[in-house]
Protein backbone atom coordinates (compact mmCIF):
# COMPACT_ATOMS: atom_id res chain seq x y z
CA UNK A 1 0.00 0.00 0.00
CA UNK A 2 1.36 3.38 -1.02
CA UNK A 3 1.91 5.67 2.21
CA UNK A 4 -0.03 8.68 2.45
CA UNK A 5 2.71 10.12 5.32
CA UNK A 6 4.64 13.37 3.99
CA UNK A 7 7.22 14.93 6.21
CA UNK A 8 8.71 18.21 6.29
CA UNK A 9 11.10 20.16 7.95
CA UNK A 10 10.71 23.44 6.99
CA UNK A 11 10.10 24.78 10.35
CA UNK A 12 11.94 22.58 13.09
CA UNK A 13 11.78 23.40 16.35
CA UNK A 14 15.29 23.63 18.02
CA UNK A 15 14.05 24.42 21.26
CA UNK A 16 16.52 23.17 24.24
CA UNK A 17 19.29 22.36 21.55
CA UNK A 18 22.51 24.42 20.81
CA UNK A 19 22.38 27.55 18.26
CA UNK A 20 23.05 26.91 14.68
CA UNK A 21 24.64 30.36 14.70
CA UNK A 22 24.04 34.33 15.27
CA UNK A 23 22.05 36.85 12.93
CA UNK A 24 22.51 40.15 13.34
CA UNK A 25 19.05 42.46 12.89
CA UNK A 26 19.65 45.71 12.40
CA UNK A 27 16.49 48.40 12.73
CA UNK A 28 16.41 51.99 12.87
CA UNK A 29 16.62 54.33 15.77
CA UNK A 30 13.63 56.49 16.38
CA UNK A 31 13.41 59.67 13.91
CA UNK A 32 10.81 61.98 13.69
CA UNK A 33 9.88 62.55 9.30
CA UNK A 34 10.31 65.91 7.80
CA UNK A 35 7.56 65.20 5.80
CA UNK A 36 4.70 64.08 8.18
CA UNK A 37 5.99 65.19 11.48
CA UNK A 38 5.18 61.60 12.92
CA UNK A 39 7.98 60.43 15.13
CA UNK A 40 9.07 57.03 12.74
CA UNK A 41 11.51 53.90 13.80
CA UNK A 42 10.74 50.48 12.80
CA UNK A 43 8.00 48.87 11.16
CA UNK A 44 7.22 45.79 13.72
CA UNK A 45 6.45 42.61 11.38
CA UNK A 46 9.81 43.05 9.60
CA UNK A 47 11.28 42.55 12.86
CA UNK A 48 8.96 40.16 14.49
CA UNK A 49 8.12 37.86 11.13
CA UNK A 50 11.68 37.37 10.59
CA UNK A 51 13.23 36.80 14.34
CA UNK A 52 10.49 33.79 14.55
CA UNK A 53 11.71 32.08 11.77
CA UNK A 54 15.42 32.85 13.04
CA UNK A 55 14.81 31.33 16.23
CA UNK A 56 12.49 28.30 15.25
CA UNK A 57 15.21 27.56 12.59
CA UNK A 58 17.17 27.31 16.14
CA UNK A 59 19.53 30.85 15.35
CA UNK A 60 20.43 33.22 17.94
CA UNK A 61 19.46 36.64 17.45
CA UNK A 62 21.42 39.91 18.17
CA UNK A 63 19.47 43.16 17.96
CA UNK A 64 21.32 46.40 16.72
CA UNK A 65 20.12 49.70 15.66
CA UNK A 66 21.37 53.09 14.41
CA UNK A 67 22.07 54.89 17.92
CA UNK A 68 21.95 52.21 20.08
CA UNK A 69 19.53 52.06 23.28
CA UNK A 70 15.95 52.06 22.83
CA UNK A 71 13.94 51.33 19.58
CA UNK A 72 10.06 52.45 18.89
CA UNK A 73 8.09 50.77 16.39
CA UNK A 74 5.83 52.79 13.72
CA UNK A 75 2.65 53.37 15.31
CA UNK A 76 0.63 51.59 12.36
CA UNK A 77 2.71 48.63 12.81
CA UNK A 78 2.15 48.59 16.55
CA UNK A 79 -0.78 45.41 17.07
CA UNK A 80 -2.65 46.93 19.84
CA UNK A 81 -2.35 50.89 18.08
CA UNK A 82 -6.06 52.61 17.80
CA UNK A 83 -5.71 52.28 14.39
CA UNK A 84 -6.47 48.77 13.96
CA UNK A 85 -4.23 48.69 10.94
CA UNK A 86 -1.77 45.97 11.69
CA UNK A 87 -4.79 43.93 14.64
CA UNK A 88 -3.78 41.15 12.94
CA UNK A 89 -0.56 40.91 13.70
CA UNK A 90 -0.74 38.18 16.22
CA UNK A 91 3.02 37.24 15.80
CA UNK A 92 4.54 41.04 16.78
CA UNK A 93 1.66 40.92 19.78
CA UNK A 94 2.87 37.43 20.88
CA UNK A 95 6.29 38.84 21.43
CA UNK A 96 5.47 42.14 22.76
CA UNK A 97 3.88 39.81 26.06
CA UNK A 98 7.21 38.81 26.24
CA UNK A 99 9.81 40.36 28.80
CA UNK A 100 13.03 39.60 27.19
CA UNK A 101 11.83 41.13 24.17
CA UNK A 102 10.55 44.74 25.79
CA UNK A 103 13.99 44.47 27.31
CA UNK A 104 15.52 43.78 24.16
CA UNK A 105 14.44 46.50 21.79
CA UNK A 106 14.82 48.81 25.62
CA UNK A 107 18.77 47.89 24.87
CA UNK A 108 20.00 47.57 21.04
CA UNK A 109 23.57 47.93 20.26
CA UNK A 110 25.24 50.93 18.28
CA UNK A 111 25.97 49.66 14.85
CA UNK A 112 29.79 50.92 15.38
CA UNK A 113 30.25 48.43 18.38
CA UNK A 114 29.64 45.57 16.16
CA UNK A 115 31.76 43.45 14.30
CA UNK A 116 30.61 40.99 10.87
CA UNK A 117 33.08 38.40 12.30
CA UNK A 118 30.91 37.84 15.21
CA UNK A 119 27.79 36.90 13.26
CA UNK A 120 26.71 34.64 10.25
CA UNK A 121 24.59 36.90 8.78
CA UNK A 122 22.71 40.78 8.89
CA UNK A 123 19.10 41.21 8.52
CA UNK A 124 18.09 44.82 8.24
CA UNK A 125 14.43 45.78 9.54
CA UNK A 126 12.37 48.40 7.42
CA UNK A 127 10.32 50.72 8.47
CA UNK A 128 9.55 54.47 8.08
CA UNK A 129 12.84 55.28 10.25
CA UNK A 130 15.01 53.89 7.65
CA UNK A 131 14.30 56.38 4.75
CA UNK A 132 16.62 58.62 6.98
CA UNK A 133 18.68 56.74 9.27
CA UNK A 134 19.77 54.34 6.70
CA UNK A 135 20.56 55.93 3.35
CA UNK A 136 23.51 57.51 3.29
CA UNK A 137 24.85 56.48 6.37
CA UNK A 138 28.14 55.47 6.37
CA UNK A 139 28.88 53.40 9.31
CA UNK A 140 25.67 51.19 8.74
CA UNK A 141 26.81 50.84 4.87
CA UNK A 142 30.48 49.89 5.83
CA UNK A 143 28.98 47.21 8.24
CA UNK A 144 26.72 45.96 5.44
CA UNK A 145 29.15 45.42 2.88
CA UNK A 146 31.73 43.65 5.50
CA UNK A 147 28.88 41.10 5.88
CA UNK A 148 28.31 41.11 1.98
CA UNK A 149 31.58 40.86 0.91
CA UNK A 150 32.27 38.27 3.40
CA UNK A 151 29.87 36.26 1.73
CA UNK A 152 27.81 35.75 4.53
CA UNK A 153 23.88 36.22 4.05
CA UNK A 154 22.92 40.11 3.77
CA UNK A 155 18.97 41.05 3.76
CA UNK A 156 17.23 43.84 3.67
CA UNK A 157 13.77 44.33 3.28
CA UNK A 158 11.15 47.30 2.66
CA UNK A 159 12.35 50.38 3.46
CA UNK A 160 15.74 49.21 4.72
CA UNK A 161 16.35 48.55 1.22
CA UNK A 162 17.10 52.43 0.70
CA UNK A 163 20.55 51.76 2.28
CA UNK A 164 21.59 50.00 -1.14
CA UNK A 165 20.88 53.25 -3.42
CA UNK A 166 24.40 54.28 -2.37
CA UNK A 167 26.19 51.66 -0.66
CA UNK A 168 29.08 50.94 -2.44
CA UNK A 169 31.83 47.72 -1.96
CA UNK A 170 35.35 47.91 -1.49
CA UNK A 171 36.09 48.22 -4.87
CA UNK A 172 33.74 51.72 -5.14
CA UNK A 173 31.35 49.94 -7.45
CA UNK A 174 27.94 50.16 -5.95
CA UNK A 175 26.60 46.98 -4.34
CA UNK A 176 23.69 46.55 -5.89
CA UNK A 177 25.91 46.71 -9.65
CA UNK A 178 24.78 43.66 -11.82
CA UNK A 179 22.01 42.51 -9.13
CA UNK A 180 18.35 41.86 -9.07
CA UNK A 181 16.59 42.70 -6.21
CA UNK A 182 13.51 44.45 -4.39
CA UNK A 183 12.39 46.84 -1.83
CA UNK A 184 8.99 49.03 -1.20
CA UNK A 185 7.08 49.80 -4.81
CA UNK A 186 5.99 52.81 -6.05
CA UNK A 187 2.56 51.76 -6.28
CA UNK A 188 2.66 50.70 -2.62
CA UNK A 189 3.53 54.13 -1.78
CA UNK A 190 0.95 55.37 -3.86
CA UNK A 191 -1.60 53.66 -2.12
CA UNK A 192 -0.47 54.51 1.26
CA UNK A 193 -0.14 57.94 0.43
CA UNK A 194 -3.37 58.08 -0.54
CA UNK A 195 -5.28 56.00 2.20
CA UNK A 196 -3.01 59.03 4.84
CA UNK A 197 -4.09 61.98 2.77
CA UNK A 198 -0.45 63.12 1.94
CA UNK A 199 3.26 62.08 0.55
CA UNK A 200 4.60 60.38 3.40
CA UNK A 201 7.96 59.59 2.38
CA UNK A 202 10.58 61.82 1.15
CA UNK A 203 11.25 59.87 -1.87
CA UNK A 204 10.42 56.57 -3.77
CA UNK A 205 12.61 53.67 -3.52
CA UNK A 206 11.55 52.21 -6.74
CA UNK A 207 12.32 55.45 -8.40
CA UNK A 208 15.42 55.80 -7.37
CA UNK A 209 16.57 52.64 -7.77
CA UNK A 210 15.09 52.98 -11.71
CA UNK A 211 18.18 55.90 -11.95
CA UNK A 212 20.70 53.58 -11.72
CA UNK A 213 20.99 52.06 -14.64
CA UNK A 214 23.52 48.83 -13.64
CA UNK A 215 20.93 47.60 -11.57
CA UNK A 216 17.76 45.52 -11.84
CA UNK A 217 15.08 46.31 -9.32
CA UNK A 218 12.17 44.18 -9.24
CA UNK A 219 8.76 44.28 -7.60
CA UNK A 220 5.48 41.81 -7.50
CA UNK A 221 2.03 42.61 -7.08
CA UNK A 222 1.43 44.90 -4.34
CA UNK A 223 1.90 43.96 -0.27
CA UNK A 224 2.51 40.39 -1.57
CA UNK A 225 5.14 38.13 -0.13
CA UNK A 226 8.02 38.58 -2.54
CA UNK A 227 11.50 38.29 -1.73
CA UNK A 228 14.75 37.88 -4.07
CA UNK A 229 17.91 36.08 -3.26
CA UNK A 230 20.55 36.99 -5.92
CA UNK A 231 23.54 35.53 -4.54
CA UNK A 232 24.19 36.25 -0.80
CA UNK A 233 22.61 39.65 -1.20
CA UNK A 234 18.31 39.12 -0.58
CA UNK A 235 16.27 41.33 -0.23
CA UNK A 236 11.92 41.34 0.88
CA UNK A 237 9.59 43.84 -1.44
CA UNK A 238 7.68 45.07 1.94
CA UNK A 239 6.03 44.04 5.82
CA UNK A 240 4.46 41.02 4.07
CA UNK A 241 8.23 39.77 2.86
CA UNK A 242 10.13 39.76 6.09
CA UNK A 243 9.40 35.82 6.73
CA UNK A 244 10.41 34.69 3.12
CA UNK A 245 13.91 36.84 3.03
CA UNK A 246 14.76 35.01 6.87
CA UNK A 247 13.86 31.92 4.76
CA UNK A 248 16.32 32.60 2.24
CA UNK A 249 19.13 33.53 4.78
CA UNK A 250 18.28 30.35 7.39
CA UNK A 251 18.72 28.55 3.90
CA UNK A 252 21.68 29.76 3.05
CA UNK A 253 22.76 28.51 6.31
CA UNK A 254 22.09 25.81 6.64
CA UNK A 255 23.11 24.54 3.32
Amino acid sequence: MESKVKETNNYVHTHGMPHKGKILMVASSPALSKQTGWPIGFWASELTHPLYVFQESGFEVALASTEGGKIAMDGYSDPTDASGYSANDVISLGYMQLDWFNQMLENTIKITDISADDFDAIFLVGGQGPMYTFKGNHDLEKLFVDFYESGKPSAAVCHSVALLLEAKKSNGQLLVDGKTWTGFANVEEEYVDKAVGQKIQPYWIEEEAGKLSTTNFKVAAPFSSYAIQDGNLITGQQQNSGAAAARFVVQQLTK
